[in-house]
């Protein structure tokens, strides 16, 4: 089974679309039983919350879902059990390195997206842009899901 950890600040706005999103294109792509995803925030302010309100309406909108996705912390074991971490921006990037040894692979959403105009994935919980949050993390999502097929040969 390959593990998968999306990770931002709170956990409430970016981490838990990129986790939803994720999801519904694993089931899409039937790898239910080889893929897993999971998302943290690096802060403790909403643990237990579910995803903000304008994730969920994104989400809904898109007809993708988000039952049981509840904030929580990043956990040092989550570097060793996670294959693959990835980190919406910079600065929660380097918190998650300053945590400990990585297992498997940890870089931001958009390593993955060549000849992309972004390095962050911007807070929606500042701008308010849920749109062009949803937009990225799906590009960004897509193409973490066809590297680690063409990685692992699924």
């Amino acid at each position: 089974m390959i593990h998968v950890l999306f990770v931002c600040l709170g956990n409430i706005c970016r981490s838990p679309m990129a986790e939803a999103i994720f999801r519904d294109l694993v089931r899409k792509e039937g790898l239910e039983n080889e893929i897993t995803a999971d998302s943290a925030g690096t802060g403790d302010w909403h643990i237990g919350q579910a995803p903000h309100s304008g994730t969920q309406k994104i989400l809904t909108e898109n007809a993708i879902g988000y039952e049981g996705i509840q904030a929580r912390r990043v956990e040092k074991e989550d570097l060793i059990k996670f294959d693959y971490i990835i980190a919406m921006d910079n600065k929660n990037l380097q918190d998650l390195k300053r945590l400990g040894h990585v297992h498997g692979y940890i870089g931001r959403l958009s390593d993955f997206v060549p000849n992309g105009d972004w390095t962050d994935v911007p807070d929606p919980y500042f701008t308010g842009n849920f749109n062009e949050v949803y937009d990225l993390v799906t590009d960004g999502c897509n193409r973490l899901l066809a590297r680690i097929r063409n990685e692992r040969g699924i």
